[in-house]
């Protein structure tokens, strides 16, 4: 007899499963001495799992850019706009790559306030977010969630994974969010059209992702980011459009993280006040 998929368990053995993917991990390098990109972010934003290596790059940043906060911070806010966008679609598989560092609210949390049957896998492979991720792993009882510590560029890997395999059906639709980390991603077409090339009809596509193209400092903060050794890779609009390749464009379409569907009564903030577009897309 065919072993039952995760994902059909009975919610009792599926809670079980989801405490064995809380078992602490074996101590792991976190080369502190060297700023990373989930930690700069974490600072910036006002978190508190950061080093001097990664405060001293974010303070050269903010040099460059005092608007980075204030940007990164408005991407928080997208991503809260595109999971309930996307859960009012219909989305309840969840495939968040590139979580980095836990910051509630979650992409889980909102998604499971307005759908507690929703199922979410968050993946990364930076040793820092695996030593948080029990953040991640907090579901309401109909739902589930969970972490899969994989590097998003071994797709054959990642998709074959068993804890990502037993928290989401491949063979349903999923919704793919990709939240500010393309730019860390030299060949990011490559990389999406990887990943979505495998899902099914009805699963969608949803990201936040730098250019140049709006804030005039983007491109020296780019620069600050790379000399630090962090490379940092800038689209235009066109390169953007092009990641959406066999998908059909949702909502406005690609355009400034202001601009995305902006709650009622939000204040309109002029475009350069970020250096992000935003963009959703569904597959046919």
């Amino acid at each position: 007899m065919a072993e039952t998929p995760r994902w059909m368990l009975p919610a009792d053995h599926q809670r079980s499963l989801q405490a064995e993917q809380a078992v602490p991990a074996p101590p792991v390098d976190l080369r502190t001495d060297q700023p990373h990109s989930a930690r700069v972010y974490d600072y910036i934003i006002g978190g508190k799992t950061n080093f001097p290596a990664d405060r001293e790059t974010a303070a050269k940043s903010l040099e460059r850019w005092p608007g980075l906060r204030t940007s990164m911070r408005l991407n928080r806010a997208c991503m809260r706009r595109i999971a309930r966008r996307l859960t009012e679609l219909g989305a309840r598989q969840f495939m968040d790559i590139g979580t980095g560092i836990p910051t509630s609210p979650n992409l889980h949390e909102v998604v499971q306030a307005e759908a507690p049957e929703a199922r979410i896998a968050y993946v990364d492979n930076d040793p820092i977010v695996l030593a948080h991720a029990r953040a991640l792993l907090s579901s309401t009882p109909e739902g589930r969630t969970g972490y899969v510590q994989a590097d998003m560029r071994d797709v054959d890997g990642l998709l074959a994974d068993p804890v990502l395999n037993g928290i989401l059906d491949l063979g349903r639709p999923i919704a793919l969010t990709l939240i500010a980390v393309l730019q860390f991603v030299e060949d990011a077409h490559g990389l999406v059209r990887a990943l979505t090339e495998r899902l099914p009809s009805g699963s969608h596509l949803a990201l936040t992702i730098p250019t140049g193209e709006l804030a005039a400092e983007s491109r020296a903060l780019a620069e600050e980011y790379t000399a630090n050794g962090i490379p940092m890779y800038l689209r235009s609009r066109a390169e953007v459009e092009a990641l959406f390749e066999g998908f059909e464009l949702l909502g406005p379409g690609i355009v400034p993280m202001t601009r995305w569907e902006p709650d009622p009564g939000e204040e309109r903030l002029p475009d350069d006040t970020t250096n992000m577009y935003a963009g959703m897309g569904v597959k046919p």
